[in-house]
C-alpha cells in the first residue's frame, strides 16, 4: 500500500513517526512532500526507504491514501496542484477541521474523509476523529480505522460535531496541560514542593484518572464521590472549583467556535478562487507533472 503525506510539519511528521513505530506502515510505504524539502529529507535520513517526492503531485500520484497535513489556508493551492493526478479510487484525507468535505468533493474526484488527530497519538493514545464523505465505502472506512487504531482510538463523528470534538480531543491536551501548569506553579509558590515534583505528580495523576474514566468504567461524578468525603479536604477544593470555574468552559467553546466560523469564511473565498471551471472535469490527467507546478506546501 502506498501512502502519501503532503506536509511534514508538526502533525504530519508526528503521524508518520507514530505509524512507523507502531508497525502499521513501513518506510517503503511512504511518499512524502513538503514545502521545505529539507524537512522531508530529514525524515528519510531517520527512516531509510522513505521516499521524498519532488512535488505534491508526485507524492499523490498512484497513492492509495493521501494525507494532506498543511495549514488550512494552504489547502486550496495544494488541491489545485494535485487535482489532475487524483483518481476516483483514491482516499484523500484532510486532518484540519475548517476544510469541509463537501468543498473537497467539489474539487477532486477522490473519496474524501477527514481525520482529526491529536498530539497524544505520539504515544499511541487518544481519540482520532473520523468523518466520511459520501463516496467513502464501508471497506474504505475499515481500512482507515484499522490504520488509525494502530496509534489511537478511531471515533466516527458527524462533521457538524468536528469543532467541539476537536476542542476536547485535539486542543484538550493543551488546555489540560495549562491547568496542570498553573496548579503546579501555585503549589510551588505556596509550599515547599518544587515545580518538577508537582508536575511529575500531576502527570501521573492525569494518567491514572484517564484510566479510571476509561478502563475503570467510572463516570466523573462517581469518581468525585469516591474521592471526596463529605466535609473533607477534597470536598473543600471541589467547592472552590465549582464557584470559580462557572462559565469558563462556555466561554472557551464560544471562542473556539468564533475562530472556526471565521476560518470557514476565509477558506470558502480561497477555494472559490481555485475552483475548477464549470466546463472542465475533475477527472485525472497524468501529463507532465513538472509543468506549471505551483510551489510545494
Amino acid at each position: 500500500m502506498k501512502v502519501a503525506f503532503i506536509g511534514t510539519g508538526s502533525m504530519g511528521s508526528l503521524l508518520i513517526e507514530a505509524f512507523l513505530r507502531s508497525g502499521a506502515l513501513y518506510p517503503h510505504n511512504l511518499h512524502v512532500s513538503n514545502r521545505s524539502k529539507s524537512k522531508a529529507e530529514m525524515l528519510a535520513l531517520r527512516h531509510p526507504g522513505l521516499h521524498v517526492a519532488a512535488s505534491n503531485a508526485e507524492a499523490a500520484l498512484g497513492s492509495d491514501i493521501v494525507f494532506i497535513c498543511v495549514k488550512p489556508h494552504h489547502f486550496p493551492e495544494v488541491i489545485a496542484e494535485i487535482r489532475s493526478v487524483l483518481l476516483e479510487t483514491q482516499l484523500l484525507i484532510s486532518i484540519t477541521s475548517p476544510v469541509l468535505i463537501s468543498v473537497l468533493e467539489e474539487q477532486v474526484p477522490a473519496k474524501i474523509a477527514k481525520i482529526i488527530p491529536s498530539i497524544t497519538h505520539s504515544v499511541h493514545s487518544g481519540a482520532s476523529l473520523c468523518i466520511y464523505g459520501e463516496r467513502v465505502q464501508p471497506e474504505d472506512r475499515l481500512l482507515l480505522e484499522q490504520l488509525m487504531s494502530s496509534i489511537s482510538r478511531p471515533t466516527p463523528i458527524k462533521e457538524s460535531e468536528t469543532r467541539i470534538a476537536s476542542d476536547i480531543s485535539s486542543c484538550g491536551p493543551a488546555f489540560v496541560s495549562f491547568i496542570v501548569q498553573q496548579w503546579a506553579k501555585a503549589a510551588a509558590q505556596m509550599t515547599g514542593i518544587s515545580m518538577p515534583e508537582a508536575l511529575g505528580l500531576s502527570a501521573e495523576m492525569l494518567l491514572g484518572t484517564g484510566r479510571l474514566l476509561t478502563e475503570g468504567g467510572l463516570t466523573p461524578e462517581q469518581l468525585q464521590r469516591r474521592v471526596a468525603v463529605p466535609g473533607g479536604v477534597t470536598a473543600e477544593g471541589l467547592a472552590i472549583l465549582e464557584e470559580r470555574l462557572e462559565g469558563v468552559f462556555l466561554s472557551l467553546i464560544e471562542a473556539t467556535q468564533r475562530k472556526h466560523e471565521a476560518d470557514l469564511a476565509k477558506l470558502a473565498a480561497l477555494f472559490d478562487a481555485v475552483k475548477p471551471a464549470a466546463n472542465s472535469s475533475v477527472s485525472p490527467d497524468h501529463g507532465d507533472l513538472e509543468s506549471d507546478r505551483p510551489e510545494m506546501l
